[in-house]
């Protein structure tokens, strides 16, 4: 498992919702956030973990290379992610429901590709290490909340990282699954 590809993935699916963690923790508290949205990501990831298995039990990991397709779409695709804030009793809920409806789509288009192949141990691994990300994201988008800087650059530049991010998953992808590799196999 490839860390740097780990932390590159995390931040260009989760960048939007940056933004809506700000709003998120102006309502309600910090721990109840984190939750929320340790809860969205375990399920996106357990989800793109058991659908690349299944995967790979009808077709050779280098054919699920072209899933790096996915992402490389997924930037250059100009919908923008729907804001399906619900409210709730449930701070956590509300939290939990907000993330799995703005961040699924992205979520399983990128992880799947990234997470296709991996044995279960180091799927642990990823999610523990996706989940200290999840902890340090909430604590640093708390932390930056106040300075204006942050939001000015994340409004002028957020789609264009996001999108730069999105494309080097895909490259990363159809490099780490052999399916390059395999294709030129079939060079002279």
């Amino acid at each position: 498992m490839h860390y740097g590809i780990l932390l590159l993935t995390f931040l260009s699916v989760n960048l939007d919702f940056f933004f809506m963690l700000i709003f998120l923790l102006r309502r309600y508290p910090v721990i109840k956030v984190m939750w929320g949205y340790l809860l969205g990501n375990w399920v996106l990831l357990i989800l793109s973990y058991l659908l690349g298995k299944a995967l790979l039990l009808v077709l050779p990991e280098w054919l699920l290379g072209i899933l790096g397709f996915l992402p490389i779409y997924m930037a250059f695709h100009d919908e923008d992610d729907e804001d399906g804030h619900k409210t709730s009793q449930s701070p956590v809920w509300s939290v939990l429901v907000t993330y799995l409806s703005v961040c699924s789509g992205c979520n399983l288009a990128i992880f799947l590709p990234v997470l296709v192949g991996e044995t279960l141990p180091h799927f642990m691994l990823a999610l523990g290490f996706i989940s200290l990300l999840t902890v340090g994201a909430v604590l640093l988008v708390k932390g930056v909340a106040q300075v204006p800087a942050v939001e000015t650059l994340m409004a002028q530049r957020g789609e264009q990282l996001m999108k730069l991010c999105y494309v080097l998953i895909g490259l990363y992808v159809f490099w780490d699954s052999g399916l390059i590799s395999h294709l030129f196999g079939y060079l002279p």
